[in-house]
């Protein structure tokens, strides 16, 4: 495989990676639906259906009430994909006219146009945006179900912040702690004495 086929085929993935993370951003299949609902509403009015030397003409006085039709379910699908804030009131209107259009545009397309314009609008109407998700890592719990804090302590048994490796402590009497490493003063109780080598001894 040459190195320009697979530089393509990168891109084109990136492109479908791209599109895909559009279309799970908005209605998309509620805006496809109700563009091609305007298609046949607005399209039957004005054809002609020739049948050998005989011309079927299906436009009535109300053609340009189904154009005009044709033409907003149209705006009302690109509402949809670009301005999906207003979704509820664009599914709400395409299903109106989608109804408009069984007596004003040949029976709603010949029912087809109608339809997709009712399927559209209700699609419209129910989406919702999904919830973003968090990051792996970015709001870990602890296992008691205390949010973890910014600097990543683990709490103690009474609430307090556990000790780091190079923060240890240990039990004197009277319930304080010491800090390892740290000689408690001379003179005082026997069992408060401590040395740097030897941990707690008894004054002799």
């Amino acid at each position: 495989m040459s190195a320009e086929s697979s530089g393509l085929r990168a891109r084109i993935r990136y492109g479908r990676l791209l599109f895909r993370h559009w279309r799970w951003t908005r209605p998309f299949w509620a805006g496809l639906l109700t563009l091609l609902s305007g298609v046949p509403i607005a399209y039957f009015p004005y054809a002609n259906l020739t049948l050998g030397q005989l011309t079927v003409r299906m436009s009535t006085t109300t053609g340009s009430a189904a154009l005009i039709i044709g033409v907003l379910l149209f705006v009302l699908g690109l509402t949809m994909w670009f301005q999906s804030a207003v979704r509820v009131f664009a599914g709400v209107a395409s299903i109106l006219l989608g109804l408009v259009s069984i007596p004003r545009a040949n029976f709603g397309g010949f029912v087809v146009g109608f339809v997709l314009a009712l399927l559209g609008g209700a699609l419209a109407v129910s989406w919702a945006p999904g919830k973003q998700v968090d990051e792996p890592g970015a709001k870990a719990e602890l296992p008691g179900g205390t949010p973890d804090s910014e600097g990543g302590g683990d709490a103690g048994p009474d609430g307090e912040p556990a000790a780091s490796p190079g923060d240890l402590f240990v039990p004197v009497q009277g319930g304080e702690r010491g800090r390892a490493g740290e000689a408690v003063p001379a003179g005082g109780p026997a069992e408060e004495e401590t040395t740097k080598e030897n941990g707690r001894h008894r004054a002799g």
